[in-house]
């Protein structure tokens, strides 16, 4: 008898390499615009086929996680189901490394890659309407990590640009393991609804950009929900100031609405010697070298 065919995932770190925030809607909706790349790695997803829908979850950051019954996971499996009659669901295994509430779309990303695993299993393209309807229901992260690709995103994650063609950058991402939650920052920033914050326009990003040039767009972009998570948790300018201090950094800045920050490094070494030392000063922070595109 054969064995059951098992179906796996990445689901890879989201950084937003620019977040500035344009005002707040009537409804109270941030509205955002963001460059949004992906690390290499992250959580592993897997998938065995079946008529009930389950989640195991291990790893590292498995007991932040969350029980099944609220893991985004299962959230976009059921937002799905309810789109796609009768969707073949199954067993889901989840591999937890990527810190949560960090900033970085663990548990988006994870949703997003339910996501792909039900299209390979129920034979469904990725362009399928109903997988970016069932991923905007899920979260406003979701949709930008269904393709998990450098584009903007703007609105409150529902607007995407198209992917982008964006030179592979090295990075150090670092949290320093204290979570922090969105609402929280958003409301030590208290933008009035039906305001807009006059923080300045986003610089454009032009397909085929070299390195270098992209690196001067960015240094031109901020992350405007910065100042108020380091009022919350002051840990963050500290993770800050020791990435801007590494050597051959060219870029620090804290990735959406933090604990993570990353700096962009020219080449792997570099990059790799600050994670060394970083580790030394701070063994208990979470450091990754990771290619971003």
């Amino acid at each position: 008898m054969a064995l059951p065919e098992v179906l796996s995932e990445r689901a890879p770190a989201k950084i937003n390499l620019t977040l500035h925030v344009l005002g707040r809607r009537a409804d109270g909706w941030h509205e955002l615009e963001s460059l949004v790349v992906f690390s290499r790695s992250g959580d592993l997803l897997t998938l065995t086929p079946g008529p009930d829908l389950t989640l195991e979850v291990s790893g590292p950051g498995a007991e932040a996680a969350g029980t099944s019954s609220d893991n985004l996971v299962c959230k976009a499996a059921r937002n799905l189901a309810v789109r796609v009659e009768g969707l073949t669901l199954g067993a889901f295994r989840l591999e937890k490394y990527l810190p949560v509430a960090a900033g970085i779309g663990g548990g988006s990303s994870d949703a997003a890659a339910a996501l792909r695993l039900l299209a390979r299993a129920n034979h469904l393209a990725l362009d399928d309407p109903r997988l970016m309807d069932a991923a905007r229901a899920t979260g406003a992260d979701v949709p930008v990590c269904l393709a998990a690709k450098g584009r903007m995103m703007a609105g409150f994650g529902e607007k995407l640009g198209p992917v982008l063609s964006l030179p592979p950058l090295m990075s150090l991402i670092v949290n320093p393991r204290v979570p922090v939650e969105t609402k929280q920052v958003f409301a030590r920033m208290n933008v009035t609804p039906g305001a807009e914050t006059h923080f300045g326009k986003h610089p454009e990003i032009a397909e085929g950009l070299q390195p270098d040039a992209l690196y001067k767009l960015l240094r031109k972009g901020r992350n405007d929900m910065e100042d108020a998570a380091c009022t919350i948790a002051p840990i963050i300018g500290d993770v800050l100031a020791v990435l801007a201090a590494a050597p051959g950094c060219k870029l620090a800045r804290m990735s959406g609405s933090g604990a993570t920050c990353f700096a962009l490094f020219a080449d792997c070494k570099a990059a790799a010697r600050a994670k060394k030392t970083i580790l030394k000063a701070h063994p208990d922070w979470w450091v990754k070298v990771s290619l971003l595109n």
